[in-house]
């Protein structure tokens, strides 16, 4: 399903951990890392898109998350002529995405990359909120940019000043079962302790 200048209508979603880290997969098979995307289908609202690739790229539930903010708009990337099948060439450009961003209420452990018989991602890890713009493909790297920047005003920090922590990044794949990191949410999104507003990428 494509619009009139050939974008097909997509959902993006960015997901925190209790620590403001957000989730990044890597694709099957390959050596690039991104965010959970989809498209959505014909008759079904972007937040309705945004639960249901939630669950076949994640194994994450509508009650494993709370909805914590979305773009505004539609944000488009064009995609470089050699990612295009050849039958679809010339006449689609790209994708248009309504970013979610989202606050994970379960365990690590509730991550199930096994879902479907075509699983998206074969290993993945929380990352600082920014690190995705460093490493993420060029093409991608604008709209990547904008959506953070968009929905970093609906991030918050406890004020404690809880976000100068240290943490050790690890990767969680496929076929390897994994322990819940701590701590863990074990229990539905509480109500958010007392917040600041985190600074603005420059």
């Amino acid at each position: 399903m494509l619009d009139r200048e050939g974008f097909r209508p997509n959902v993006g979603i960015i997901l925190l951990n209790a620590h403001n880290e957000v989730w990044w997969g890597k694709r099957v098979r390959e050596h690039s890392w991104q965010f959970p995307q989809g498209g959505i289908k014909y008759g079904e609202t972007p937040e309705q898109a945004m639960y249901r690739e939630l669950e076949e790229e994640i194994g994450l539930r509508q009650e494993h998350v709370k909805i914590v903010g979305r773009t505004r708009d539609w944000l488009r990337y064009e995609v470089p002529d050699h990612f295009i099948k050849r039958e679809i060439r010339g006449h689609y450009r790209g994708q248009k995405q309504i970013w979610f961003l989202l606050r994970m209420c379960a365990r690590d452990n509730d991550v199930n990359l096994r879902l479907t018989d075509h699983p998206e991602f074969d290993a993945w890890r929380w990352h600082d909120y920014w690190v995705p713009l460093d490493v993420v493909i060029e093409f991608k790297r604008d709209v990547y940019q904008r959506a953070l920047q968009e929905l970093s005003r609906f991030l918050t920090w406890p004020a404690n000043g809880g976000h100068t922590h240290e943490r050790r990044h690890t990767a969680r794949y496929l076929r390897q079962p994994h322990a819940p990191r701590q701590p863990a949410p074990d229990q539905p999104c509480a109500p958010e302790p007392e917040l600041v507003l985190v600074p603005s990428k420059d």
